[in-house]
C-alpha cells in the first residue's frame, strides 16, 4: 500500500506458478494461455456442407448436382462475418473461464507482468493512474503500464479487469468506469480508496456493496480469494500489513506455508510463502455477487473509518465488526 512499509519477504519463488482450486487437495498447478490485453478475436473455421442446387429441375443423366461456387462463396462469407460480429472481440468483456469468479481471478494471473520491482512512490501511483483510466467513456486497464507498483495497486488491477471479465461491456459505460478508474482518491474515498486504506479497506468495500462474504478461517480459504495479511496486531497509523491474493498452502520441510500473489518486496509482480506462522492476522474476500458493483451509486463518499486509520489506532476486533467480517 502506498506510503506505508511492508514487512520484507522470504526468497520470491516461480513468478508464473499459478493454482485453481481443487476438490482434493489444497491447491493444484494450472497453466493458461496468455490472454492478450487487446483483442482475443477468436479464429472460426466455417465449413458449408449442406449446400443446395440453385436449380430445382432433376439433373442430367451422368452429371453430379453442383452448387455455382460464387454463390457458395457468397454463404461462406456471410456466415463468417455474422459470426465475427456477434463474438466478443475485447478480452476484458469476455468471461475468461465460466462463471466461477476464483477462477477467472487465477486466469488473470498468467496475463499480469511479472517482476518489475517493488515501488510504493509518487511516480508509481502516477503509473497506476494511467493504468487504471476512462478514455472515450471507455474504462481501460492496461497493467503492463504500472509496471513497477505496490501490492494495493496490483490485486486492484485484478479486480477490476475480473470485473469486467464477468460482466456485459455496456455495464461500463458512464458513471461505473469513473468511479472505478484510479484519480488520486484519498484512504476512505470511492471504490479505490477504500481498496487502498489501511485496516480492512477491500473487505469494507465488499461489505458495503454486497459483492461477497469476508471471513477469517484458512481452512474455508480458496486459491483466487483476496486476502488482507496483517503482520502484527497493530491496524492503523502504526500498521504493517499486505493485499495479495491467495492461492493455497504448501509444506516445507515441515513447515506450513501460505502462497500469495501480490507485489511484493524486493521483486515485484509474482508469486511469495511465508510460514504461517508468520501471519498474525488475515482477513479474506470472496468475489461472489460481481453485478453488485453497480451498487456503487450507494455508496457514501468517504468511509469515516478507514479514512481515519491513516492518523488513528484500531484493532483487530474493531476491524473485523467494521467490516462485517465472519470470525
Amino acid at each position: 500500500m502506498f506510503n506505508r512499509t511492508l514487512h520484507q519477504f522470504s526468497k520470491s519463488r516461480k513468478q508464473d506458478r499459478v493454482l485453481l482450486p481443487s476438490a482434493t487437495a489444497d491447491y493444484v498447478p494450472f497453466r493458461v494461455q496468455h490472454i492478450s490485453d487487446d483483442c482475443c478475436q477468436q479464429r472460426l473455421l466455417i465449413q458449408d456442407r449442406e449446400a443446395m442446387p440453385l436449380e430445382s429441375k432433376t439433373p442430367k443423366r451422368g452429371r453430379s448436382p453442383q452448387v455455382s461456387e460464387p454463390v457458395s462463396m457468397i454463404r461462406l462469407l456471410s456466415v463468417g462475418l455474422l459470426l465475427l460480429f456477434i463474438s466478443p472481440v475485447c478480452a476484458q468483456s469476455l468471461p475468461l473461464t465460466g462463471s466461477d469468479p476464483n477462477r477467472v481471478i487465477l486466469a488473470l494471473l498468467n496475463s499480469m507482468p511479472i517482476g518489475g520491482g517493488y515501488s510504493a512512490t509518487v511516480s508509481a501511483t502516477r503509473d497506476l493512474q494511467s493504468a487504471v483510466q476512462v478514455r472515450e467513456g471507455i474504462l481501460r486497464v492496461n497493467p503492463s503500464v504500472a509496471r513497477t507498483t505496490y501490492c494495493s495497486g496490483a490485486t486492484y488491477m485484478v479486480f477490476v479487469r475480473a470485473i469486467q471479465s464477468l460482466l456485459p461491456s455496456s455495464v461500463f459505460a458512464g458513471s461505473l468506469a469513473e468511479a472505478l478508474a484510479v484519480n488520486g482518491q484519498p484512504d476512505g474515498v470511492g471504490v479505490w480508496g477504500r481498496w487502498n486504506a489501511n485496516g480492512p479497506g477491500t473487505a469494507c468495500l465488499f461489505h458495503e456493496l454486497g459483492l461477497g462474504h469476508n471471513f477469517v478461517s484458512f481452512e474455508a480459504a480458496r486459491p483466487g480469494d483476496f486476502m488482507k495479511i496483517f503482520w502484527t496486531d497493530a491496524v492503523g497509523r502504526r500498521e504493517h500489513g499486505h493485499s495479495v491474493i491467495y492461492l493455497g498452502t504448501e509444506q516445507k520441510n515441515g513447515v506450513e506455508m501460505i502462497r500469495f500473489w501480490s507485489s511484493n518486496k524486493p521483486l515485484g509482480y509474482g508469486e511469495k510463502s511465508v510460514p504461517r506462522t508468520r501471519i498474525a492476522y488475515a482477513i479474506f474476500s470472496r468475489l461472489e455477487v460481481p453485478g453488485n458493483i453497480e451498487r456503487f451509486v450507494t455508496l457514501p463518499g468517504r468511509n469515516r473509518y478507514l479514512a481515519g486509520l491513516l492518523a488513528t489506532e484500531s484493532s483487530i476486533s474493531e476491524a473485523l465488526g467494521e467490516s462485517g467480517t465472519q470470525r
